[in-house]
């Protein structure tokens, strides 16, 4: 009959508690955002009185989580890029011509000379005066072709090597491209999310969109322009000789040193010379590659001015270690094993594929790998924001009341139950998006208005249900542990199969579409768990204090 367990009604509660906790900073936005900013500037800057007053307007025993705001409601700048990763394959040739022709110099005999020929950027292609060499030629070359850095192209090599007549010619493989593409529009990414951190925007989107697109969302900035701009900023890398290691940020470095965070453990300060050995403007290339023992590693490689001053350091301190240090955070500090002549070295350590993959992006995210081309840019401003937020609230206020006003004409005390659960489940709506972190977007809010509308139909399906038990003869209890349980198959048909498009939208879209599929997929979850637990614990706990010889519904 009407009985619920003690403990299914603590946990009841304390999950409508805990969401109710979660959401609550949303209703002091503002206050709650300033203190996060204050507290975050103490831990990165330090303490002041201004910061430290500021961050303690809100309770640091209560919740900090706020609901992010989309670009359509808090104004910004939207640009979608698309990343030209043909550019790299020609810089990838130019790059390999050196290398090739110092290995086919040692076999001038057997080949005769050989010159670069004209022909596609893509492509290297290579005549040689004896044609009758040309076995020995594609021999030597092939011995350049490195395996192919992925998970997709294991097995295959990075360069194809073909021969037409007299004229070598060099291509990357497909599998390498591939590669190659997927590299450089993590490049890309990494440095654009590195130039808008930097800023100190607040929760941008950031994300690749398709094969070579990256979508671009920055609340809070002024336009697109200066979006671009930011977009375009250099990224300061420098190889500096290691003084020492500890872990105390405040140690005194001495003149001529500084001391810099590691960007990968925390807790951990070098200390380096302020002045470096070379830095990121020569440095040419970084591509993951495996170590002699078949470990992945990662290849760099600088121009020639940068080369003799990275051999005549690394000739000068072997066993020293030196920092690769990219916008004062250390990347990675490895020992100089032994002089490193030609300006190319090699990193290794215990990497993973996808680790030594990630560092490569680090060491190149100096430059832009390939050029970027807008392909959308639009400026939102604030008050096409706040008036996108103003409807929101407006559209949510009324469909909240009309739901409110209907239910408790409808369903009389019963209906009151059913308010007082979908007050709850919009709370738990606002807690679930702050604790994951979730943006709400103006067809989010389109979202929680028709979840508003939905939650009280699971209410509607029981309490007309338990009318008709009431109808059938029934007494009290009996129709209302009658008309929760017969009317729960439908409830969960009707919601499993919204919850289902909603993570095909999801899935499938991006942008708003994503915006409306959270916060339905969320209400619809919290709904479920409003009008079968809450409602029924609401309506137990009624019953059992009254103990009614008749209802009404």
């Amino acid at each position: 009959m009407l009985q619920i367990d003690l403990w299914k009604r603590v946990t009841i509660w304390l999950v409508c508690v805990a969401g109710l906790l979660l959401a609550l900073p949303n209703a002091f936005y503002t206050r709650v955002e300033q203190a996060n900013d204050a507290q975050a500037a103490i831990v990165a800057k330090g303490e002041t009185p201004d910061r430290l007053e500021i961050s303690e307007q809100w309770p640091s025993y209560l919740p900090t989580g706020l609901v992010n705001l989309g670009l359509d409601l808090r104004g910004g700048a939207h640009l979608l890029a698309e990343v030209q990763v043909e550019d790299v394959y020609a810089a990838r040739m130019t790059a390999l011509w050196p290398e090739v022709r110092n290995a086919l110099r040692a076999e001038r005999a057997t080949i005769g000379t050989f010159r670069r020929q004209q022909g596609p950027d893509t492509e290297l292609r290579i005549r040689l005066s004896k044609s009758d060499g040309m076995a020995r030629a594609l021999e030597v070359v092939r011995g350049l072709a490195t395996p192919v850095v992925s998970l997709t192209g294991a097995g295959a090599n990075d360069i194809d090597i073909s021969a037409t007549g007299d004229v070598i010619t060099i291509q990357l493989s497909d599998a390498e491209k591939l590669a190659s593409d997927d590299r450089t529009v993590r490049q890309a990414l990494e440095i654009v999310r590195r130039r808008i951190d930097e800023v100190g925007t607040r929760e941008p989107t950031i994300q690749r969109q398709g094969a070579d697109r990256i979508l671009i969302q920055v609340p809070g900035i002024g336009s697109a322009s200066e979006l671009k701009a930011i977009i375009g900023t250099t990224a300061q890398l420098t190889f500096n000789p290691v003084v020492g290691r500890g872990s105390d940020p405040d140690a005194v470095p001495g003149v001529g040193n500084k001391v810099i965070p590691s960007l990968d453990q925390q807790g951990t300060y070098y200390t380096v010379e302020s002045a470096p050995v070379v830095t990121g403007e020569e440095l040419v290339d970084a591509q993951p590659a495996f170590d002699q023992n078949g470990r992945p590693a990662v290849n760099f490689r600088f121009n020639p001015l940068g080369a003799r001053k990275f051999g005549d350091y690394t000739a000068e301190n072997i066993g020293s270690p030196f920092a690769i240090v990219l916008d004062d955070e250390v990347v990675s500090a490895p020992t100089i094993q032994s002089h490193i002549p030609g300006g190319s070295g090699i990193i290794t350590g215990n990497f993973t594929i996808e680790e030594s993959t990630n560092l490569a992006v680090l060491l190149r995210a100096g430059a832009l790998p390939a050029e970027l081309i807008f392909l959308e840019e639009r400026t939102i401003g604030p008050e096409l924001g706040q008036d996108s937020i103003d409807a929101g609230k407006v559209a949510t206020a009324v469909a909240f009341i009309a739901v409110l006003v209907f239910m408790a004409l409808s369903y009389g005390l019963f209906g009151l139950f059913a308010n007082v659960a979908l007050i709850i489940n919009i709370g738990l709506i606002f807690g679930m998006l702050s604790l994951i972190g979730g943006t709400l977007t103006l067809p989010g809010i389109a979202g929680i208005v028709l979840t508003v509308g939905m939650a009280v139909d699971a209410n509607v399906l029981i309490f007309e249900r338990i009318r008709e038990e009431i109808k059938a003869g029934r007494g009290p209890a009996k129709a209302i542990d009658e008309g929760y349980s017969k009317a729960l198959s439908a409830i969960l048909d009707a919601n499993v199969t919204t919850f289902i498009t909603a993570v095909i939208l999801f899935a499938m879209g991006s942008g708003p579409v994503r915006g409306f599929a959270i916060t339905l997929g969320l209400g619809i979850l919290t709904s479920v768990f409003t009008a079968i637990f809450v409602t029924r614990l609401l309506v137990v706990m009624w019953f059992e204090r009254r103990r009614p010889k008749t209802i009404e519904v």
